[in-house]
């Protein structure tokens, strides 16, 4: 909106010219980011008391270490903030005409919903199950299946990338795999789902969901940037020097259009910093499924949009290991009757190995920032 008024009304006045430096996406790429954190602060200690207010606290499995019951009665459905602030910045400061924005923001807002009707059920009934793992997951993939037939059937996307899956530490214009329509559907929804209940499982210490998925946010900003945006750099081939877009010189997809998205991710970044400041150990707010949710749901649509599908797993990857330490943990107990943690997710083996919570948040963020350097890394290694 304000993109609009700025660029497209205000600008053409004569005394309000320097209104067009908003035309440049770094410009609107640093302003979302403010705007969102600003969001946050601004509504977050009214929000936790209005929490507080009507007993809206977190309900502790039994099951989980004994150390948790003291955060029985934390405010939680904190995600709310998360998705109030990234959503209005976003609104704010993209060019409201272009479709990635709308279909992440789409995707990310459907997913708050489920997880804020898993919190409601968690807080009306007093159980910590919440909707039935079944129905959710089955909501979930109706989502995905009916955005990315959309994305992947309409021309949102160039029929030269369109069902393109980039690999990673390749030269996307010299070899890709290409899926078939409905391969390409199944595969994106499972992207999408998988990284929201990754991101879910990973939500069980003060800040440990949060931290990872500000740092992932801010890695697709890049890619979202590099993948759409349209300047030009010169390069010496073979001694004739050529012109070519940012992607190409980097061997990636050029997806035009798509750097509206780095608006979305700065948004998301800048929300995620401001919800931290609650979050943080010991956390005064839980983000609940409403907010792991639609972070993750968020992460997983801009590796679909931005064909970073298999870099997510490295950017992702303390997500992934979480997830996969569940799957594991209930595939031997199964099959064996014993189990290879000592509790599953993976950080609650740690905490019961005796590292202080802090101590493996900490760690945990900083696993994901190297991650998160060797996926960048991952743009000049082809």
């Amino acid at each position: 909106m304000l993109f609009h008024l700025f660029f497209d009304v205000l600008a053409d006045i004569d005394q309000l010219g320097f209104l067009r430096v908003f035309r440049y996406v770094s410009t609107r790429i640093l302003a979302a980011a403010i705007t969102a954190l600003l969001l946050s602060f601004l509504i977050g200690p009214w929000f936790i008391e209005r929490l507080k207010s009507r007993q809206i606290g977190q309900q502790i499995r039994e099951e989980g270490p004994e150390s948790h019951q003291v955060k029985a009665g934390t405010p939680t459905m904190g995600g709310s903030l998360i998705l109030l602030s990234l959503v209005l910045a976003t609104i704010l400061w993209c060019d409201l005409r272009n479709q990635y924005v709308w279909i992440a923001l789409l995707v990310t807002v459907s997913f708050g919903a489920i997880g804020f009707a898993d919190d409601y059920n968690k807080v009306a009934r007093k159980n910590s199950k919440g909707v039935p793992g079944k129905v959710r997951l089955g909501l979930e993939f109706a989502i995905c299946a009916a955005v990315f037939t959309y994305v992947f059937t309409s021309d949102m996307l160039s029929p030269d990338i369109r069902l393109a899956l980039q690999l990673p530490f390749t030269d996307f214009y010299e070899g890709y795999l290409e899926l078939p329509v409905v391969a390409y559907i199944a595969f994106a929804s499972f992207v999408v789902v998988g990284t929201a209940n990754a991101v879910n499982l990973t939500d069980g210490l003060d800040g440990l969901a949060i931290g990872p998925s500000i740092i992932s946010a801010g890695t697709f900003m890049v890619f979202a940037y590099i993948a759409g945006v349209e300047t030009t750099v010169l390069v010496n081939i073979a001694g004739e020097v050529r012109s070519q877009n940012l992607a190409e010189y980097l061997q990636v997809a050029h997806i035009p259009d798509s750097v509206e998205l780095a608006i979305f991710c700065a948004a998301m970044f800048g929300a995620g910093i401001g919800f931290l400041w609650y979050n943080t150990y010991p956390a005064s707010v839980f983000m609940g499924d409403i907010g792991s949710l639609s972070l993750g749901a968020a992460l997983g649509t801009l590796a679909v949009l931005t064909k970073n599908e298999l870099v997510l797993v490295i950017v992702g990857g303390v997500f992934v290991v979480e997830a996969l330490s569940v799957i594991l943990q209930v595939g031997s107990y199964k099959m064996r009757r014993k189990r290879i943690f000592l509790m599953a997710p993976i950080h609650h083996h740690f905490e019961l190995k005796g590292w202080e919570e802090p101590k493996i948040i900490v760690r945990f963020w900083l696993i994901t920032l190297l991650l998160a350097l060797f996926a960048l890394g991952t743009l000049k290694f082809r």
